[in-house]
């Protein structure tokens, strides 16, 4: 089975940037369908720009992407790339065109021209699926920043794409906000199987990824499974980034002495790790 997604040998440089410079420098990447990607790195690493070349925003400067089998330089595959690629962007507030959440779900599917009833089907499930289906009737602009980039991602899934682009999603939320927003990408992976590229540089939202990728000056500093990205720390504070807190509480711990398991994201796991010490 061919991957989903497969950039091969992707440059892109900005008009402003220097000959020696790259925006994004010699990627080679495949994405099978249903992974869930993560890419960090801090600002200015290349990470959203990655976000815009994945679907046609941009175009490379060398190199190419493929979507599915179609590369982005094709004007004529363009549409159906976007339609199979779906992008969530930071400000909800950006992303809501409708007076109601129902309305503002629909915008994509109507687009597509699809039928009324088939439409309502869609704006119904995708409701269901981000947790926002009591919502329906309500006016976005008086729900909360999470409950709104909820119903933003509703009315992408809505239009039934293969994957889901975030793109630092949680940026402008509070804690709350954050947590909704990851507990709904999670599922759509673990339950819908969509295939997630998740963009971000909270590292703490990241640990139930399949694959960690750290972008530094537009190139792949790190990748792995979370074990083997957050195994190394010392690599990461150098790249400008944290482990998530509970993750480096257990490193020090090791490094220390204590008998336990580097590889811990949450602090139940750690709590359960010391305990069974005695």
């Amino acid at each position: 089975m061919e991957p989903l997604i497969e950039l091969n040998n992707l440059y892109y440089k900005y008009e402003d940037q220097s000959d020696a410079d790259w925006a994004v420098d010699n990627i080679n990447l495949e994405i099978d369908a249903g992974e869930f990607i993560a890419v960090v790195g801090h600002n200015g690493s290349g990470k959203s720009t990655l976000a815009k070349l994945l679907n046609g925003l941009l175009l490379p400067t060398k190199g190419e992407v493929m979507v599915g089998g179609k590369s982005t330089a094709d004007e004529e595959e363009l549409w159906e790339i976007r339609q199979q690629l779906g992008m969530v962007f930071q400000n909800p507030d950006n992303q809501l065109v409708a007076n109601i959440v129902e309305e503002d779900v629909a915008f994509g599917p109507e687009n597509l021209g699809l039928p009324s009833k088939e439409i309502k089907k869609r704006v119904k499930e995708a409701l269901e699926v981000v947790g926002m289906a009591e919502y329906a009737r309500h006016a976005p602009h008086k729900l909360s920043g999470g409950q709104k980039q909820r119903v933003a991602i509703a009315g992408v899934i809505a239009m039934r794409p293969d994957c889901l682009v975030f793109d630092e999603p949680t940026a402008m939320l509070d804690p709350v906000g954050r947590q909704e927003v990851i507990e709904t990408v999670e599922q759509l992976n673990r339950e819908e199987n969509l295939t997630i590229i998740y963009i971000t540089h909270f590292m703490d939202e990241i640990v139930k990824a399949d694959r960690i990728l750290v972008f530094e000056e537009g190139e792949v500093a790190l990748s792995g499974t979370p074990a083997e990205v957050f195994s190394r720390i010392d690599r990461i504070k150098e790249l400008a980034l944290e482990v998530p807190q509970v993750t480096e509480l257990a490193y020090e711990l090791k490094k220390s002495g204590l008998d336990i398991n580097g590889d811990i994201f949450s602090i139940d796991r750690l709590v359960e790790e010391i305990c069974s010490l005695n």
